[in-house]
């Protein structure tokens, strides 16, 4: 007998465009499932963020297994989930609901009663491509650009890498503040900083690697976070953003002789990690990551 199909879907503002389901269902073909997943952009069916709760009642109703969950809605799912796993929970933030309960030899949090169960694939999706993508590099001291939900799973990943001094950058610094004092509390044999972008040129020269995690850089927002001018051989560099793949950033810093770190790393780690999740299969990341690349070129 054929396995049954699956149902997921992405729920966010601005979804539409996202290259998350076509990664998704390849990776399910080249496993022999019948694996549909579908964008729920909030935008394109008049939907407010508030209405996750009711969001995650239909999808129950209608039979999705999975929801990924993006922009604005990571934080606001949280009260509507039956359990959250240990990461989910460290950073108050949430990027997969699984529906327990509808695959026979499940063992997740919440399936003996079918309940939504939150994850945060962000964080373990940019460890494992920081390992990937910058094997070695010094990680004792590092500048994170921006403080949003990004920011947070990547300043907690950084922190389980390792780093002792950790810096986080924002043009709101009472919101980098915030962060870094959630951060330090959770990572006590850390140092967490809080700064403005106006002291860029005293952090970076200090820093064994920058991570970029703001919209700069983006198809939609061209440019630049920092003068390249900071930038020097012995700086490692990492950004998030994968479209494109070859950010300013990423080309002026190899430019400068440093060592790089796009954001397909990321994205297709935390999509890997969601998937196996989803399925209790273990995809093939580097199949994945063929796969990505290729779409997102």
């Amino acid at each position: 007998m054929a396995p049954s199909p699956y149902l997921v879907g992405l729920v966010g503002q601005g979804v539409g465009p996202s290259l998350t389901p076509a990664l998704h269902m390849a990776e399910g073909r080249a496993n022999g499932l019948d694996y549909v997943y579908r964008t729920i952009d909030l935008n394109a069916v008049g939907l407010a963020p508030d209405r996750i709760g009711d969001i995650l009642t239909w999808a129950r109703t209608l039979g999705f297994d999975a929801l990924n969950v993006t922009h604005p809605c990571k934080q606001s799912v949280i009260p509507h989930l039956d359990a959250l796993d240990d990461e989910a929970a460290a950073l108050g933030a949430v990027n997969t609901v699984v529906f327990g309960g509808r695959r026979a030899g499940a063992k997740r949090p919440g399936d003996e009663d079918g309940g939504a169960v939150g994850y945060n694939t962000d964080a373990p999706g940019f460890r494992t491509g920081f390992a990937e993508g910058l094997p070695g590099a010094a990680t004792r001291s590092v500048v994170l650009l921006g403080a949003g939900g990004a920011g947070a799973a990547v300043g907690h990943a950084l922190l389980d890498l390792g780093t002792e001094y950790l810096t986080i950058v924002d043009l709101d610094v009472d919101r980098a503040t915030a962060l870094a004092g959630d951060l330090a509390a959770r990572h006590r044999d850390s140092r967490v900083d809080a700064s403005a972008f106006d002291k860029l040129s005293i952090l970076v020269p200090l820093a064994d690697g920058v991570v970029h995690c703001t919209p700069t850089g983006m198809a939609d927002h061209p440019g630049m976070p920092f003068d390249a001018a900071l930038l020097r051989p012995d700086l490692w560099v990492a950004d998030i953003v994968y479209r494109p793949l070859n950010t300013e950033l990423l080309a002026a810093a190899r430019a400068a002789g440093c060592r790089t770190l796009d954001g397909g790393h990321m994205a297709v780690h935390q999509a890997s990690i969601a998937f196996e999740l989803i399925t209790g299969i273990t995809p093939d990341a580097d199949r994945m990551s063929r796969h990505f690349r290729t779409l997102a070129t």
